[in-house]
C-alpha cells in the first residue's frame, strides 16, 4: 500500500512540479452520493479511440472528470485545444503545469473532423491557459470554432475559455467567431483566489464575461463555481449577485474533488440538499438556467442544457412581449 501511494505521489510530481513542496493533505473518502461507476461501455471505448486517432486532448481525461464514463458512453467529449500543458498552477486543477509545446496548426480541422465523425449536435471546446502566446490562444479558438461550424453547420458550439489576462483584443477575436455559448468559470469566491487560483484575478474574470455581453448582447454567457473549498454561503451569494450584475445567463455549481494529496485540501463534502438550496437561490436572482449538484461540471449535460437555456430565453422574451402588448393596449384605450 505504501509503495502504491509513493508511486501516485511521484506521478503527480511529474504533472505538477510546482506542487512538490506543498503540504500533503489526505484525500477524504467520498460519500455515497459522489461515487460513479467505472467506464467500460462499448461506446466509451469507441469515443476514446476516436480521440486517439485524431490526436486530440480532452479535459475529461486531463482534469480527471468523474463523469467521463457517462459522457463518453453518449459520445459527448469536451475537446481541449492548445495542448495539454498549462502555464498556470491553480491549486485545484489536475491539468499538467509546465512549458507548453508548440501550437498544432492542424488542430482546428482535427477537432472539426472528430465532431463531424461523432455526429455531435453540441460541442464544448476548452483550453489550457497559454500565457506564453501573444493572444493567449484566442486566434486558435476562433479558428476551431469556424472549422467546426464549416464542417458541421447545425452543431452548436460552446467554449470554455481562459481569462486572457493582459491579452489585448483577445476576447474580441473569440466573440467575432460567434460561438453559441461563451463560458468562463469564476471557480471560487474572491477571498480564496490567492490560494486556489493564484494566477488569476476575480474581477478581471467577471469583467471578461460582462464584456462579452457588451460585444454581443445575444450571446449566451455561462460561469461555474466549485464548493467545498472553504467558502461561506454569504460569499457564494455575493458571487451570484456579481454574476447577475455581469448579466451571466447560466450558472453551474459542483463539488470540488481533491485530485491528489498535493492539491488544495477539501474542506467538506456539500450535501445534495444544500445544492438544491443553492439552485433555488440562484433562480431567485434571475439566472436563466442553473445546474447545481455534487457531480455538476461545466460541460456536464451541456447539449441538453443548451436547449433548456434557449427555451428559457424564449419564454422570457415571450413574457416581455406580452407585457409590452398589454401596456400598449392600456395606452391605446386611454387615448
Amino acid at each position: 500500500m505504501v509503495q502504491e501511494i509513493t508511486k501516485l505521489i511521484k506521478r503527480q510530481e511529474v504533472r505538477h512540479p510546482e506542487k512538490v513542496n506543498k503540504t500533503t493533505s489526505p484525500i477524504k473518502r467520498k460519500p455515497d452520493w459522489i461515487r460513479v461507476k467505472a467506464p467500460n461501455s462499448k461506446t466509451y471505448h469507441e469515443t476514446r479511440d476516436l480521440m486517439r486517432e485524431w490526436k486530440l486532448t480532452t479535459v475529461c481525461e486531463e482534469a480527471a472528470c468523474p463523469n467521463i464514463g457517462e459522457c463518453w458512453s453518449k459520445k459527448h467529449a469536451t475537446m481541449m485545444i492548445l495542448g495539454g500543458i498549462c502555464t498556470r498552477a491553480c491549486a485545484f486543477c489536475n491539468v499538467t503545469t509546465g512549458r507548453p509545446n508548440a501550437v498544432d496548426l492542424l488542430e482546428p480541422e482535427n477537432v472539426a473532423e472528430a465532431v463531424f465523425r461523432l455526429g455531435l449536435e453540441h460541442v464544448v471546446i476548452t483550453s489550457v491557459d497559454r500565457d506564453d502566446l501573444a493572444d493567449g490562444g484566442a486566434s486558435h479558438f476562433a479558428a476551431t470554432i469556424k472549422a467546426v461550424k464549416r464542417l458541421s453547420p447545425r452543431t452548436t458550439v460552446e467554449i470554455l475559455t481562459p481569462d486572457f489576462l493582459r491579452k489585448e483584443d483577445a476576447l474580441e477575436t473569440v466573440v467575432e467567431a460567434e460561438p453559441d455559448v461563451f463560458n468562463h468559470n469564476l471557480e471560487t469566491v474572491p477571498r480564496l483566489y490567492p490560494t486556489v487560483r493564484p494566477g488569476s484575478r476575480y474581477f478581471h474574470s467577471l469583467k471578461l464575461l460582462d464584456k462579452v455581453k457588451q460585444l454581443d448582447p445575444a450571446m449566451f454567457t455561462k460561469s461555474g463555481l466549485m464548493v467545498g473549498l472553504g467558502e461561506t454561503l454569504e460569499e457564494v451569494n455575493q458571487v451570484m449577485d456579481d454574476m447577475r450584475s455581469a448579466r451571466i445567463d447560466f450558472l453551474t455549481i459542483g463539488q470540488y474533488l481533491q485530485p491528489s494529496v498535493k492539491h488544495h485540501p477539501l474542506d467538506r463534502f456539500v450535501e445534495p440538499r444544500e445544492f438544491k438550496e443553492l439552485e433555488k437561490r440562484a433562480y431567485g436572482k434571475g439566472f436563466l438556467l442553473v445546474s447545481a449538484s455534487p457531480l455538476t461540471r461545466s460541460s456536464y449535460h451541456a447539449g441538453d442544457d443548451f436547449k433548456a437555456l434557449r427555451d428559457a430565453r424564449n419564454r422570457t422574451l415571450n413574457k416581455i412581449e406580452k407585457h409590452q402588448l398589454a401596456a400598449h393596449d392600456v395606452t391605446s384605450s386611454v387615448a
